[in-house]
């Protein structure tokens, strides 16, 4: 019997063919929760501050700030208090990161379902369904709940957003109680939660709502998935945590030796409070922050939006890239690709194509055999390249069964003739017009071959019942007519294949993960130029692999198919634990949890649902691979320049940590107190450092690997070239003023010509950095706007300190002569450059090199 001539059983437990009680409803309502899913727990501001207080840098701040006002120096307690809250601040609007994912799955399914309540249908909210409801759901409609279904009328739906396969799967009535099934496979009676109905109607039994259907065990297991740290964080926090074990080491020295050996344990607490500020890079974060900031500014500017600019970085170290196909390589959506007619093929490029006549006629039965308002993508297709014949009306419909996997329309023209038109399965097709045995077997051979290239392929059939006036009940009864085969795709985009091509061409593995059919992977795969030499690994092959041998797999295989949401995280974990450094894309629920466990997840925006735009770091607004691309090489960039900027970064803290130092040793009061350490580094520093983040990218960036995650960015020899510049601004600053004092200048003016020295020492190292040889052609040439602005704001805010009397004696200075502080200046910048000196010596050492390399 077909599913529609069955009725809804009889059913249990206070419900009825008319549906729940209304108490009923509420009781379950209230014993199961709504169908929903949790909000996860938001952060709070307290929370956030104390995250950021964990910092050493910060809490140095934070002490420093408090002693000031502890003592009794209000001004300089409220300025340090200040930036303090401001830098906490800043920190934390940084680090708080929308996890919104849950939400999103709740708002995913429709947010009215219609269900039966004491005979009666009504529309009720989504989270209101319970067990045991009789779900009513149709063409275009949203599935509330994961739901058993008790009728069925030519019933599909497309469950990409939970399996991956573009591809509508037809349902089917459940004979009687049966245990749920994972999504995908035609012929089934389950539908899900979230899912889109794309034909037909039915009614179904509602049997798990919330974090029990499908979607909220995704949701659940994305829950429990933290966003780890970025390979750069790891590498700047292990960097910060040295120092910082040396600063503290070296301060409470400090602060014990000025107090035994001057009795002044409040002066030698601020004098160690300062040390260990200057010796603290903080200026990592910061910079980091900044760079990651602007980088992702940029890539707003060709429609990507970042939304953890950390991993903009990260993505330029990728080594692995994960693309999904369903919305990804492919657009997620049916075209026709094929006409096949008695022997001849017919390729399709696109609606609009002049058709020969047999064609014709084949594309306007298949046409008679969709819904004119479908929602169904293989209907759209077809009626995108042939509309439906005027002045016919519809009037039978014979819907998908269990043993008639087709659709059969009749229509009735002006002269009120019939005609019938049938497309579905081939074999079922052939079936219903009697081919013969040879017949049979040549459609076959085209069906194998279409569907060996990844296509979908129906069988079409028409019918002319001649003088018949009313349909017969069973539409085997009619004359049908082999038409013909209509094979459908789901296209490449069109930035697909050479965004392949361009990642492999910078040393990325890329790889092809989806819940699709092995041979349409294939297919898709070679289509986008994605190594298929290995062929395709399942997701139930992958469940049979132990540890070694999946990471055996890895290393050859590039397509994986049919594979399930955790069988997708399992492959991602994997990567990682080989040492890769994973991006994974993807746009449906069932790519969530790989998404946010990859190093760098990339949702296909325009397409995308709610959960997988949550749950990834990246989002394509117009889903074009090839900014993927553009991410790469901004990732390039950004590292690059980062690694001179702390370079930089190093070279600037050896000047501040000992002017803080050396004049405490010698006897003399501090020379730089915190509030000079944190002006000098949370000030100057960081706007010096944008100089660097405006640098042009290496041109050759894409045609290179990725970097070693697990090499330093500093090693031994940057580290030490940084500390030699450092010292020569050092001995510039301290040669100013060692000759004030001498000169009998008081102590506060001598502080701020070393101040000036020390400035103009930091903006003439930004340039010794970045200029790859001497440094003064390259003030001159064009296109340094970037580090002019940022002088001069430097110069701006120490003239400030110097000259405006409030901030004067905030900071303890009192202004030198203009002609004192130019001297100061010249040295400072004097010091900086000459180290343009060892550049020319390093170059002349390695032509030497490369010429004792060639042989006469």
């Amino acid at each position: 019997m077909s599913s529609s001539n069955r009725v809804l059983p009889a059913p249990t437990d206070g419900s009825g063919p008319a549906g729940l009680s209304r108490d009923e409803a509420a009781r379950r309502l209230l014993a199961d929760g709504p169908n929903a899913l949790p909000e996860p727990p938001r952060r709070g501001l307290l929370r956030l501050a104390l995250e950021v207080l964990r910092e050493p840098m910060f809490l140095l701040l934070t002490v420093a700030a408090a002693v000031y006002l502890v003592v009794g120096d209000l001004g300089e307690g409220l300025m340090l208090a200040a930036f303090a809250v401001m830098t906490i601040g800043l920190v934390a609007v940084q680090e708080a990161r929308s996890e919104r994912a849950l939400a999103a799955l709740r708002a995913l399914g429709a947010p009215t379902a219609r269900v039966l309540r004491e005979g009666q249908a009504m529309r009720i909210a989504s989270s209101a369904v319970v067990r045991g409801d009789c779900l009513l759901v149709a063409e275009g409609e949203r599935v509330a709940a994961d739901a058993l279904l008790r009728r069925a009328e030519s019933l599909a739906v497309d469950e990409s957003l939970l399996t991956g396969e573009s591809v509508p799967v037809g349902k089917v009535s459940a004979a009687g109680d049966l245990p749920s099934v994972p999504p995908g496979g035609d012929a089934s009676p389950w539908i899900y939660s979230g899912t889109l109905v794309v034909r037909g109607h039915g009614v179904a039994e509602v049997v798990h709502t919330g974090l029990a259907t499908q979607a909220g065990r995704i949701g659940v297991s994305l829950a429990t998935i933290e966003s780890s740290p970025t390979p750069l964080q790891r590498t700047i926090g292990r960097l910060v945590r040295v120092f910082g074990a040396c600063a503290l080491a070296l301060s409470v020295a400090l602060v014990v030796l000025y107090g035994l050996l001057r009795g002044d344990w409040l002066e030698g607490s601020l004098a160690g409070i300062a040390f260990s500020m200057a010796m603290l890079p903080e200026e990592f974060p910061m910079v980091l922050a900044v760079f990651l900031a602007l980088g992702a500014w940029r890539l707003a500017r060709v429609h990507v939006l970042v939304r953890r600019p950390a991993v903009v970085e990260t993505l330029g170290a990728t080594s692995v890239v994960c693309l999904d196909k369903t919305g990804t390589l492919t657009e997620n959506r049916m075209r026709v690709r094929a006409l096949v007619a008695g022997t001849q093929g017919c390729g399709i490029d696109g609606p609009g194509q002049v058709l020969p006549p047999a064609f014709r006629r084949l594309v306007e039965v298949a046409v008679l055999a969709s819904n004119p308002r479908a929602v169904d993508p293989m209907d759209r297709a077809l009626i995108e390249l042939g509309a439906p014949p005027a002045a016919r009306v519809l009037v039978r419909e014979y819907g998908l069964t269990d043993h008639r996997p087709m659709l059969v329309h009749v229509w009735q023209g002006a002269d009120g003739a019939l005609i019938a038109a049938a497309k579905g399965a081939p074999e079922a097709i052939a079936t219903l017009c009697g081919l013969d045995a040879a017949a049979r077997a040549a459609a076959m051979r085209h069906v194998d071959e279409l569907a060996r290239g990844g296509a979908r392929v129906l069988g079409v059939a028409a019918a002319v019942p001649g003088d018949l006036r009313t349909p017969p009940d069973d539409p085997s009864a009619m004359p049908f007519e082999w038409q013909g085969l209509v094979a459908f795709e789901d296209p490449l985009r069109a930035s697909a294949r050479d965004a392949v091509a361009r990642l492999r061409a910078a040393g990325i593995a890329v790889t092809m993960i989806t819940g699709d059919l092995p041979q349409t992977a294939l297919a898709i795969a070679a289509a986008a130029g994605i190594d298929i030499t290995a062929g395709a690994v399942t997701g139930a092959q992958i469940d049979a692999m132990d540890t070694d041998m999946l990471a055996a797999t890895l290393a050859s295989v590039r397509v994986f198919a049919r594979v399930r949401p955790e069988q997708k995280l399992r492959l991602i974990e994997a990567f990682k634990a080989s040492g890769q450094v994973v991006g994974m894309t993807g746009d449906g629920v069932n790519d969530a949890p790989a998404l946010k466990a990859a190093h760098v997840g990339l949702a296909m925006g325009a397409r995308a649902t709610d959960v997988a735009r949550e749950a990834a770091a990246i989002v394509l607004l117009d889903d074009d691979l090839g900014h993927l691309v553009d991410g790469v090489r901004e990732g390039r960039r950004i590292y690059d320049n980062l690694q001179k900027a702390m370079s930089y970064i190093v070279a600037i803290h050896v000047p501040i940590a000992g002017l803080a130092l050396l004049p405490v040793l010698a006897g003399l009061p501090p020379l730089l107190l915190p509030a000079h350490v944190v002006l000098t580094e949370m000030v100057i520093d960081p706007v010096c450092s944008i100089a660097f983040e405006t640098m042009p990218g290496d041109p050759d960036a894409l045609q290179k690997k990725p970097r070693d995650i697990r090499a330093a960015m500093l090693g031994p020899g940057p580290l030490g070239l940084a500390a030699v510049q450092g010292m020569l601004v050092l001995a510039a600053a301290l040669g100013v003023f060692a000759l004030a004092h001498r000169a009998g200048v008081v102590m506060d003016e001598a502080r701020a010509l070393a101040f000036v020295a020390l400035t103009a020492g930091n903006l003439a190292l930004v340039r010794v950095n970045a200029a790859p040889g001497a440094t003064l052609p390259h003030l001159l040439r064009p296109g340094y706007g970037a580090y002019w602005t940022v002088a001069t704001v430097a110069v701006a805010v120490v003239g400030l300190c110097l000259w405006l009397p409030p901030l004067a004696s905030l900071f303890r200075f009192v202004a030198p002569s203009v002609a004192a502080t130019a001297v100061a200046a010249l040295a400072g910048a004097a010091a900086a450059l000459s180290f343009d000196v060892i550049k020319a010596m390093r170059s002349r050492a390695r032509m030497r090199a490369a010429d004792a390399s060639i042989v006469p």
